[in-house]
């Protein structure tokens, strides 16, 4: 074995250890019950007026989903613009084109979709 393949393998042996020997001291040491304060909700100080498990609609989650799925769909608008330039010097220009009004029809159809099956409302 050369020396860079029993180094790395050193090295993940010693951060194991260290890992395994941090939560050894850890729980030697540390202390068994957490105190009664901290199982209770965080509301800014004031003492908690509910158990804090109430159910949320679905839809609070599904506007999540659809902000996340928007916004990263918008993010590839960012590789394209960059490269832009460089494709239309390529002689490409038109192609690029039709594949960005392509993409903005798919974002603006299922826009669309997603206001028609009302998942855009607030109303529980």
């Amino acid at each position: 074995m050369s020396i860079g393949g029993f180094s790395i393998i050193l090295l993940f042996v010693l951060a194991a250890a260290t890992g395994g020997a941090i939560v050894a001291v850890s729980a030697l040491i540390g202390r068994c019950a957490a105190p009664e304060e901290r199982a209770l909700p965080y509301e800014c100080g004031i003492d908690p007026v509910d158990n804090g498990k109430h159910r949320f609609s679905v839809k609070y989650f599904l506007i999540a989903v659809l902000f996340i799925i928007f916004d990263v769909e918008v993010v590839f608008l960012y590789p394209w613009a960059v490269a832009f330039k460089d494709m239309v010097k390529a002689g490409m220009g038109v192609a690029v084109i039709a594949e960005l009004f392509v993409f903005i029809l798919l974002l603006a159809l299922a826009l669309i979709y997603a206001w028609g099956r009302k998942a855009l409302e607030w109303e529980d």
